[in-house]
């Protein structure tokens, strides 16, 4: 068939075809931004431009004294996470929260990776505690899981093993800085050209 035939042929077709008069659609609510997609703005926090307040004191999922935490995000290999769970990886810093307020706390768990990043410490231990004694049990553990994941430079975290700390402690395993990244790609570029 023919370029011509063809065309002559959809014009037959779509001969009683009439257009549209309005082809917009007009809605009268506006869009309601979800929870999820609000966890998930949250969730876009770098610990580069954060804030400590975008950290929640008023929430957190509540957790048990002995649960076993962990959380691995989007994209981490699950090879890595087995290794930092395993504790194969050296814990090059450690932070204490015992004894600290949730505020307190909340200030130092981001002061304290924004370091690490910086001094591209990649592996750190946070020692919050089972909170076993708290009002309500494990109020610490609870706030310190749901931050990290609220910090997108937080590639995953695992409870330690017992020797560390158990399940009142985490393994952390953070992002590269953006800046180490760079020096790593020019290094990478100058070896390839």
């Amino acid at each position: 068939m023919s370029d011509q035939n063809e065309l002559d042929l959809f014009r037959e077709m779509m001969a009683d075809v009439a257009p549209l008069e309005q082809d917009t659609v007009l809605t009268e609510k506006k869009h309601q931004i979800t929870e999820t997609q609000l966890a998930r703005q949250v969730a876009a926090q770098s610990l580069s431009d954060s804030d400590p307040e975008y950290l929640s004191l008023d929430y957190a999922q509540m957790v048990k004294p002995d649960d076993m935490l962990d959380f691995k995000r989007d994209g981490v290999q699950d090879g890595v996470i087995r290794k930092l769970r395993l504790g194969k990886y050296d814990i090059q810093a450690r932070l204490d929260l015992h004894r600290k307020t949730l505020k307190e706390a909340r200030d130092e768990v981001l002061s304290f990776l924004k370091q690490c990043q910086r001094m591209d410490i990649r592996t750190v231990l946070i020692v919050h505690g089972k909170g076993e004694r708290s009002t309500p049990p494990a109020l610490m553990k609870s706030f310190v899981a749901s931050w990290l994941i609220q910090i997108s430079d937080v590639m995953g975290y695992h409870s330690a093993l017992r020797q560390h700390g158990g399940n009142g402690a985490l393994y952390v395993m953070l992002k590269k800085s953006p800046e180490r990244k760079l020096e790593n790609r020019e290094r990478h570029q100058k070896r390839m050209g």
